[in-house]
């Protein structure tokens, strides 16, 4: 299929238009979504057994009543009595309190895995599991309620750093009955309500600053940068991860715009390791200010020589404990 972007497809970089076409379940993701929700789960060795066991008892049982029938008819016995008395040795043969037995069983199995905090859904699923000793699983066990959040902002001009994070991302602001929502990138919107919160809206930050140019985020760079016209200059704002845009600084921050000091990296370096052993996605941001822009704009032409904002680092809002990525 040509010029057709997929659902839940993700997008490396850049900006775009697209016309939807389905949704939901008619989209070709949904459709795939569809057919494993319909598709049966395969039965289990036991109701395979059970399966055969009664097809051969159901066969037995039918023969042993032809042949006393076709007895008693030789005998001269009456053929109704004859019929009553294989129906009764039909009934008799078959063994009605299996199932229930091995719903007992399987019973006994799941209460004895529960009390191993392993909790089964669907009986037949205790058969397969019933010899297993060790159970991996890839959750964490934390109970999230699946949101970024920040959590602290170490700066010494917390709105100013505030201000450049939040528009330094590609998230939108949507006002629905008189509701904010952000759509975007879970940590870029993380960083955007984070700047709502503290009055700084992106929509009104960038009518004041345009974004006029960006270098897109790539997991090579692990960084992005938008530019953004100020009066008549420019501001270039870059955030990405610590340890790669330290690099790309000279100066830090010392006490508002403008006033900077040199950079003590081995400072931030440990204020970096200390946020990431408390498993949280760390995020450093960085700026600077230029009169004119190089005819190109490329990673080597505008991230340099920057000055940094310290750092920000958020997680994921958890019931029980906090849960952050690295």
């Amino acid at each position: 299929m040509n010029n057709m972007a997929f659902m839940a497809s993700i997008v490396v970089n850049g900006h775009g238009k697209a016309i939807v076409t389905e949704t939901g379940m008619n989209t070709k993701v949904g459709k795939i979504a569809n057919m494993i929700i319909e598709d049966e789960a395969p039965e289990t060795p036991i109701q395979k057994k059970l399966g055969q066991v009664g097809k051969i008892l159901g066969i037995v049982c039918l023969a042993i009543c032809f042949i006393i029938f076709v007895i008693g008819l030789i005998k001269n016995i009456d053929p109704i009595e004859m019929f009553m008395t294989s129906v009764g040795l039909a009934v008799a043969a078959i063994p009605e309190g299996l199932p229930a037995i091995v719903t007992i069983m399987l019973s006994i199995g799941v209460t004895k895995m529960a009390k191993k905090n392993s909790i089964i859904r669907k009986l037949p699923a205790v058969e397969t599991l019933g010899s297993s000793s060790v159970i991996c699983s890839d959750k964490t066990g934390t109970l999230t309620q699946n949101k970024m959040k920040v959590v602290e902002v170490s700066s010494i001009d917390i709105n100013f750093t505030t201000e450049l994070a939040c528009m330094c991302t590609d998230c939108d602001i949507l006002y629905q009955n008189g509701k904010i929502e952000v759509v975007g990138e879970p940590t870029e919107v993380a960083l955007v309500n984070q700047g709502i919160d503290r009055n700084k809206d992106k929509n009104e930050l960038y009518r004041a600053m345009p974004r006029i140019n960006e270098i897109p985020f790539d997991s090579n760079r692990k960084m992005m940068t938008t530019i953004h016209k100020i009066g008549n200059k420019y501001r270039v704002i870059t955030k990405g991860a610590p340890d790669v845009l330290l690099e790309k600084c000279q100066r830090q921050i010392a006490g508002g715009i403008g006033k900077t000091n040199s950079i003590d990296k081995y400072k931030i370096q440990k204020q970096n390791e200390k946020m990431a052993e408390n498993a949280l996605r760390v995020i450093a941001i960085a700026y600077k200010d230029l009169d004119f822009l190089p005819q190109k704009i490329d990673t080597y032409t505008i991230e340099n020589n920057l000055t940094f904002v310290r750092i920000s680092r958020d997680d994921r809002s958890s019931k029980r404990r906090r849960e952050g990525s690295s």
